[in-house]
């Protein structure tokens, strides 16, 4: 594993982070490695990866089903319109 070292941050950056890491109850370090993964950017080569598994999923459904804007569905589902079972 790699190892980093970021000198000048603000106090209040690092106080918000050390405040988070007690709250979750690990320490500092844990905290911001965690929110460094968060934040990872998308490689190209990811990207590439989640595109092709979006077409492949895609291309699943047959052609001419029409679909549900997702934004109705959560909607409906906020709102109790859609049954439980």
């Amino acid at each position: 594993m790699g190892q980093v070292l970021i000198r000048n941050l603000d106090e209040e950056t690092l106080a918000d982070y050390r405040e988070a890491a007690e709250r979750n109850r690990r320490s500092l370090e844990a905290e911001l490695r965690d929110a460094l993964k968060l934040a990872r950017p998308v490689s190209r080569r990811r990207k590439e990866e989640l595109l092709e598994i979006s077409r492949r999923i895609r291309a699943m459904t047959p052609e001419g089903v029409k679909q549900t804007p997702s934004e109705l569905l959560v909607r409906e589902d906020r709102d109790g319109y859609r049954d439980a079972g």
